[in-house]
C-alpha cells in the first residue's frame, strides 16, 4: 500500500485550493489565480487573467501610488506585505460590485531587480465579507491602512511622505467617521469593516 506521504505533490492543485486568495503576476497584470480569490472579488477566472490589479483597487491613484510605494521594499527584501481596502467587481457568492472591504495582501517579487516584472501574490479578506461602513477618501484608507498595523502618526507621514499633522487631521476625521474614542477602538471597528 502507498503511503500518501511519499506521493508527489501536485503543485496545481494545491494552488487551485489554497485557503487564501492567490494570484501569479507579470508587470502587474494577472496571468493566473485561484478559486479562492474570485470568490473573494466576487468574480470569474476568466474576467481576471489578463487584467491589471487596477481593477481590485478603489481608485486608479491608490493602484499607483501603492505600486510605487512598494517597489524599494520590493528591492531591498523581495517580499511585501500590507493591509489595504480593496473593491470587489462582481455579484458572485453574496458579494456586491463595487462594494470595499479590508484586505491583507502580501507578495513576493520573483526578481528583485525587476520587482514588477514577476510575482506571487495573496489575499485574505480582513472584513469577512462586511462592506466598509464609512465612505473614506484614498488619503484615508491610506492611513488607515497604517494605523491598523499600530504606526504613530509621524511613522505614518514618514511612509506616506507626508507630515505628521497631516496625519493627525486624517486620523481624526477617522475616528469621528467611526464613532470611535481611542486608536484602539478605531482599530477595531476598521478590522469589523
Amino acid at each position: 500500500m502507498e503511503n500518501p506521504a511519499n506521493s508527489p505533490i501536485d503543485y496545481r492543485l494545491a494552488f487551485e485550493h489554497a485557503p487564501v486568495g492567490m494570484v501569479l503576476s507579470r508587470q502587474r497584470v494577472m496571468v493566473d489565480c485561484n478559486a479562492f480569490l474570485c470568490e473573494m472579488f466576487g468574480t470569474t477566472r476568466e474576467q481576471l487573467i489578463g487584467q491589471s490589479f487596477a481593477v481590485l483597487y478603489p481608485s486608479v491613484a491608490e493602484y499607483e501610488r501603492i505600486g510605487q510605494r512598494m517597489i524599494p521594499i520590493l528591492n531591498t527584501r523581495g517580499r511585501y506585505a500590507d493591509n489595504r481596502m480593496m473593491r470587489r467587481l462582481g455579484e458572485l457568492h453574496g458579494a456586491r460590485a463595487g462594494e470595499t472591504f479590508w484586505c491583507h495582501v502580501t507578495g513576493r517579487a520573483l526578481n528583485r531587480e525587476a520587482p514588477h516584472e514577476a510575482g506571487i501574490w495573496t489575499f485574505e479578506d480582513l472584513g469577512a465579507r462586511r462592506a466598509a461602513k464609512a465612505e473614506l477618501t484614498p488619503r484615508e484608507r491610506e492611513v488607515a491602512a497604517q494605523v491598523m498595523q499600530g504606526l504613530t502618526s509621524k511613522e505614518i507621514g514618514k511612509q506616506l511622505a507626508i507630515s505628521h499633522r497631516t496625519v493627525e487631521l486624517h486620523r481624526a476625521r477617522l475616528m469621528r467617521k467611526y464613532a470611535a474614542a481611542t486608536t484602539a477602538e478605531l482599530v477595531q471597528k476598521l478590522m469589523a469593516g
